[in-house]
C-alpha cells in the first residue's frame, strides 16, 4: 500500500480539479540556490523551501496547473506538480524562463543568491596559513529579467525576507521589480522565516494597501497568498 501521505496528495489533487484556478497555469520556485566553490564547497543560505512547497499544494487545491521550480530541499514535491530541480541561480534562471510562456502567474518564494563565486576552482581549494579572500559577482535578477520578458505572466508575485527594515525595503522591491504582490517577513523573529513550520508575512500591493497576518502554520500562509493571487487574476 502506498504511504498515507501520498494517498492523501492523490485525494488532495483529486478534490482540487475543479477549483477556482482551473485551467491556469501557476510557476512556483522554493527552496534555496547552491553556488560552486569548489568540488566540495558551496555558498548557500537557510531556506527550508517549506513556504515555496506548501504554495505549490495551496494552488494545487485550488485547481492549478503548477511547475514547482526547486533548489535542493529534502522534500517531498506535491502530488500532481510538475518538479524542475535546479542547483545554482542561473539554473533556476533559466527554468523560470523556460515555463513561464503561457503562465498566468509567477511566485518566486526561492531564496535565490545575490551573489555567487566569482571564480569556481576546478580542485578543492586547500587550507593555508593565511586567510583565504573570496571574490564574488552578482547574480542574475529572476523579477528583473522576468519583467523583461515578452510572456511575463499576468501576475508577479515576490517574496522579501528581511531582518531589519521589513515594510520599507519590501515596497521597494515591490515597486522596483514592478510585482502585483510582495509577501514581507521578518527573518529575525525565532518562530517565522528559515527552517520553521510557522511564518508571520504582511501583503503589500501595489495601491499602497497592506494585508497584516497573524503567525499562521506556513500551508495557512500559503492559502492566504494565493487566495490574494485568484483576486489579483480576477482583475
Amino acid at each position: 500500500m502506498s504511504e498515507p501521505l501520498t494517498i492523501l496528495g492523490h485525494i488532495r489533487q483529486l478534490i482540487g480539479r475543479e477549483g477556482v484556478l482551473k485551467g491556469r497555469k501557476v510557476v512556483v520556485t522554493a527552496g534555496a540556490t547552491q553556488e560552486t566553490l569548489d568540488p566540495v564547497r558551496y555558498l548557500t543560505n537557510r531556506s527550508s523551501g517549506k513556504q515555496g512547497y506548501a504554495l505549490a499544494q495551496a494552488a494545487l487545491d485550488q485547481g492549478a496547473e503548477v511547475v514547482l521550480v526547486s533548489g535542493p530541499t529534502g522534500l517531498d514535491a506535491p502530488i500532481g506538480v510538475e518538479l524542475v530541480n535546479v542547483r545554482s541561480a542561473e539554473q533556476m534562471l533559466d527554468a523560470v524562463l523556460e515555463h513561464i510562456p503561457g503562465a498566468d502567474a509567477l511566485l518566486i518564494a526561492a531564496a535565490v543568491a545575490d551573489f555567487r563565486p566569482a571564480d569556481v576552482s576546478e580542485h578543492k581549494i586547500k587550507k593555508g596559513d593565511e586567510a583565504t579572500q573570496l571574490s564574488l559577482a552578482r547574480t542574475q535578477d529572476i523579477l528583473i529579467e522576468v519583467s523583461k520578458h515578452k510572456e511575463k505572466p499576468k501576475a508577479v508575485v515576490g517574496f522579501a525576507a528581511e531582518s531589519h527594515d521589513l515594510i520599507a525595503n519590501a515596497e521597494k522591491k515591490l515597486k522596483a521589480k514592478g510585482l502585483d504582490m510582495i509577501v514581507a517577513n521578518d527573518i529575525s523573529a525565532p518562530d517565522a522565516g528559515f527552517a520553521v513550520d510557522t511564518n508571520r508575512v504582511t501583503l503589500l500591493f501595489p495601491d499602497g494597501s497592506k494585508q497584516e497576518l497573524p503567525l499562521s502554520s506556513k500551508a495557512e500562509v500559503a492559502a492566504m497568498v494565493i487566495e490574494q493571487l485568484v483576486e489579483i487574476l480576477g482583475k
